[in-house]
């Protein structure tokens, strides 16, 4: 059996690291999207992810909760998505 722990697991290595484009994405136009991608950006800063946006005055002058932040970087233009094509239904199922 194949007990692993903490210790055993590796660091991304920057090859691994996602690349983050220097121009900022476009506004999010659908607030739909906007609270998903948001959520999804929530739930990494819970894991442990590192904060995009800086304070002019230092980290005092920001929400304190992933979720505001996350939507904070997500109307900055920091936080990248993909939005998959729709999927069409094969015929006969």
């Amino acid at each position: 059996m194949n007990d692993v722990n903490a210790n055993d697991i590796l660091e991304p290595s920057v090859e691994d690291a996602p690349q983050i484009p220097s121009e900022p994405v476009p506004p999010i136009e659908s607030r739909f999207l906007f609270v998903d991608v948001a959520a999804l950006r929530a739930k990494q800063l819970r894991r442990g992810a590192r904060l995009r946006i800086v304070s002019e005055e230092g980290q005092g002058n920001l929400p304190h909760k992933a979720e505001r932040l996350a939507m904070e970087e997500v109307r900055r233009g920091l936080v990248y998505y993909n939005v998959l094509p729709e999927r069409v239904p094969k015929e006969g199922a």
